[in-house]
């Protein structure tokens, strides 16, 4: 059992050669995994001309929960510049996509003490933040040390990675209160990280209520919607992880409702081939979204083969469907889902938007179901209905402007 940073540290160095394969391999499906390797290890190019913001999200997910923080940050402190750190590809396309040219981009490093140093030397940031669950031992120690505040922003903790954490509680522990304070989702998540040794925690809430579905996006999803039919209803089966769209296709076939279009768009691009191989094998009739044509009659499925057009799928349907909950991969966002006013459907898998989508399901807005075949049974019932459609799609719209505020109340926690 690892007790202390010195442990944690040899262990990390045990772990080289694994680590020095992880972006190799990964490489296979995604081979942007190859570009910037210097960077996995403190070596930089960019050249921040103003004092740096850093603010670290590992991939989509974190990114677009960041944005309506990013933005605060960039309003208040136009003195400063933003800099966004990411672990994977997807990741920084994503943060691309949202901000361009406003902030500087890069990875962060493995956490070796000399490519920690290294990253500090080269950006000397005057606050850090870290995203959800990102606890990295001798970045914060090396920070701290520093007199580099370094913040937890949307912290959210599950009963696995607390169970986790808690094997190693002292190291935990000593990291923590090496924070300048946490900003936690919940009272759960804040709870969790008091009982592993946090001191300063905050209920703040999540940021992803605070994240505004864009104007553009919306346009684009009823653009979409009259492509589609404006009477064929629509379900979305939205952020699809490896094995659930097999569960899924299964439990839809022989569905009774009457020209029933399924758009099913995967978390992961480098998955788009192998969604389009599936339906192929099973001689579904589908069109591609990045064909960019009208859809034909006949066509059943939409592959949703496109990056950072989340909220226009969700405007172009009646009912979403939140992947990653039918298998245990812990569920996606349904907040956005919500934002745009759908009724949603959600898995068993939720613990990573457990408080979320207890919340949504309290609150009608979300249907909870245990698997495939209630999941299949529940969207022929709401889309049916036109009254609990309503209904529901009334009670996410409550639901996500109820929970608003969390960039306001981190914000006024930052100190630098």
């Amino acid at each position: 059992m690892i007790k202390s940073r010195f442990g944690y540290t040899l262990l990390l160095y045990a772990l080289l050669p694994r680590i020095l394969l992880h972006p190799l391999v990964r490489a296979r499906r995604q081979r942007a995994y190859l570009e910037h390797l210097r960077e996995r290890f403190g070596y930089y190019r960019l050249a921040p001309a103003k004092p740096v913001i850093w603010l670290h999200a590992v991939s989509v997910g974190e990114t677009r929960a960041a944005e309506p923080l990013v933005r605060a940050l960039a309003r208040e402190h136009p003195d400063h510049q933003i800099l966004l750190t990411h672990m994977t590809p997807t990741g920084r396309d994503t943060g691309e996509a949202l901000f361009g040219d406003e902030v500087l981009r890069c990875y962060l490093p493995y956490d070796f003490p000399a490519a920690v140093r290294r990253f500090l030397d080269h950006f000397r940031p005057r606050v850090g933040i870290l995203m959800e669950t990102e606890i990295w031992f001798n970045l914060i120690h090396e920070a701290a040390q520093r007199r580099i505040p370094v913040y937890l922003a949307n912290a959210r903790l599950s009963e696995k990675s607390f169970a986790r954490y808690r094997r190693f509680s002292d190291l935990t522990s000593e990291c923590l209160n090496e924070l300048a304070a946490i900003a936690a989702q919940s009272a759960e998540d804040a709870r969790r990280l008091t009982t592993l040794g946090a001191r300063d925690v905050h209920v703040t809430g999540n940021l992803k209520f605070d994240i505004a579905p864009p104007a553009e996006q919306l346009e684009l999803g009823r653009a979409w919607r009259r492509q589609y039919g404006e009477s064929r209803p629509v379900l979305l089966a939205a952020s699809m992880r490896e094995g659930e769209e097999e569960l899924l296709l299964d439990a839809l076939h022989g569905l009774d409702v009457a020209s029933l279009l399924l758009v099913i768009v995967p978390r992961h691009p480098q998955r788009f081939e192998e969604v389009a191989a599936l339906l192929k094998r099973r001689g579904i009739a589908f069109q591609r979204r990045s064909e960019n044509r009208e859809i034909v009659p006949d066509t059943r499925i939409i592959l949703g083969d496109s990056m950072g057009e989340m909220f226009a799928y969700y405007a172009a349907c009646d009912l979403a469907f939140i992947g990653g909950s039918l298998l245990p991969y812990g569920a996606q966002n349904l907040i956005e889902a919500c934002a745009v006013g759908k009724p949603v459907i959600i898995g068993p898998s939720v613990y990573n938007f457990a408080e979320a989508t207890r919340l949504a399901v309290e609150q009608g807005a979300a249907i909870q179901v245990r698997d495939a075949r209630e999941l299949a049974r529940e969207a022929a019932r709401v889309l049916r209905d036109n009254a609990l459609s309503e209904k529901m799609s009334q009670a996410a719209l409550a639901f996500s402007r109820m929970h608003q505020g969390a960039t306001e109340r981190i914000m006024a926690l930052l100190r630098f």
